[in-house]
């Protein structure tokens, strides 16, 4: 079922997916059971669209967005993170489907993955209203570079992408809130909304399952998270963070301002 969503290209027909089988998963569930496991082996690049063209970081153009076009550009922007987010959720199921973890594990990825997939086609819906679509600008090439990086490494797959990269949204989203209430999109700040609502629950999964592996490998994880963000994220973290919402998503203070500070010089021997 992972596999299914990580290899069906167009965005509406992947987030489909994404529900109905987040669908049959819960109605197991509900009835005391969970469908098997299994194993399957993930692709590499999950299948994307012919659209958006897929540009480094630096040849995204910047958009004002005080502009209607702008915070076009912005949803846009949202839209295709909350498309990758749908392969980054059902890709830790079947990438690490080797690693023995509780069922419990397995509920939370499915939920986020429905859930990502719900905001794609809000933001998806927002964009039709406004007379565009995803697809009809450029979007950001780098998006899979943190599931690439950890594809080996369960721990590191858990700090850098629900840790540090979703809660990286936890601070931005209330800006952008603000910035599309000034402009009256009412629709665009309802999707928004549940968006920011839901996030935090996705970050709490991060941070409960890495806690969870450090218990059982007897290790500090502020001292494992700290290592391994400065191994796999590219950059330091940058304040102002949502402290209310991180603390709510079970992330202290001490695991991420010391990672606003660049990584120490390696010492010689």
């Amino acid at each position: 079922m992972a596999v299914e969503v990580l290899t069906t290209a167009d965005g509406r027909a992947k987030t489909a997916l994404s529900r109905s089988h987040a669908a049959r998963w819960f109605a197991a569930r509900a009835v005391g059971e969970a469908l098997p496991i299994g194993h399957a082996l993930p692709p590499d690049m999950p299948a994307r669209p012919e659209k958006p063209e897929l540009l480094h970081p630096n040849d995204v153009p910047r958009r004002r967005p005080g502009s209607e076009v702008g915070r076009i550009a912005l949803l846009h922007a949202v839209a295709h993170i909350e498309l990758n987010a749908v392969d980054l959720h059902w890709d830790i199921i079947a990438r690490f489907s080797d690693h023995p973890m509780p069922i419990g594990f397995y509920d939370d990825w499915v939920k986020s993955a429905d859930e990502e997939a719900k905001h794609f086609n809000l933001i998806c819906d927002c964009l039709e209203g406004m007379g565009s679509h995803y697809g009809a600008m450029a979007a950001h090439a780098g998006m899979w570079r943190a599931a690439s990086d950890t594809a080996h490494d369960l721990h590191g797959r858990l700090a850098v992408v629900p840790m540090v990269l979703e809660a990286r949204g936890l601070d931005v989203t209330p800006g952008m809130i603000e910035l599309f209430k000034k402009a009256g999109a009412t629709e665009a700040v309802a999707a928004l909304e549940v968006i920011y609502g839901e996030e935090v629950a996705h970050v709490a999964y991060g941070s409960k399952w890495f806690n969870w592996l450090c218990g059982r490998d007897g290790t500090d994880p502020k001292e494992v998270f700290h290592s391994l963000v400065r191994r796999y994220f590219h950059g330091t973290l940058k304040p102002p963070f949502n402290e209310e919402k991180r603390a709510d998503a079970g992330m202290p203070p001490d695991f991420y301002w010391p990672l606003t500070e660049a990584k120490p010089a390696e010492t010689r021997g």
